[in-house]
């Protein structure tokens, strides 16, 4: 497990996938993600079953936080597209549990990604895309260090319009700084 202040990363388990797909089937949870279409246990269970077979860097981690001595589930978080050779990669973080948005977790939860990534993965460059409409979002990755370097204008098409899409990273040595 890899720890924070009130926050811990932890493997996924298959008695999590229920509590995801519901996540990723509210609407409001789904806004801020790529996800689109309505998911069912099935396709979870065979992302699972996919994603475990990965390299451990790439599978995706648990995000749960400790309340009253015990740990509650509130999202996930992971890396993926890595480069090796140019010690690349991206980020990916969804805070699942609405109750527990705008309370820090999202900026903790990146900011150990980034140590991580940089300290225990050897990375030299941390990347993630988000939708400009997605300001909390925004807001937790400019805290945790991250840079705002490209627009991909109109990149993506949701709910009836486009959006344009931030391009943000963080550099080890801005990191390191």
């Amino acid at each position: 497990m890899i720890y924070g202040e009130r926050v811990r990363l932890r493997a996924p388990e298959r008695s999590d996938l229920s509590q995801f797909v519901e996540w990723f089937n509210d609407p409001e949870v789904r806004e801020g993600i790529l996800m689109i279409l309505p998911l069912s246990l099935a396709r979870e269970e065979k992302w699972f079953d996919d994603m475990i077979k990965k390299p451990e860097e790439e599978q995706v981690l648990v995000i749960e936080i400790e309340l009253e001595e015990k740990w509650i589930v509130i999202g996930t978080c992971g890396f993926f597209g890595f480069d090796w050779r140019c010690r690349s990669a991206e980020v990916g973080i969804v805070i699942g549990e609405k109750t527990y948005w705008s309370q820090g977790y999202g900026t903790e939860t990146m900011r150990m990604m980034l140590n991580h990534g940089f300290d225990s993965l050897n990375l030299n460059r941390i990347a993630l895309d988000v939708y400009d409409s997605n300001h909390r979002a925004i807001r937790a990755y400019e805290k945790a260090g991250f840079i705002r370097e490209g627009l991909k204008r109109r990149g993506m098409f949701k709910d009836g319009r486009y959006i344009d899409i931030i391009m943000m990273s963080v550099l080890r040595s801005e990191w390191k700084e």
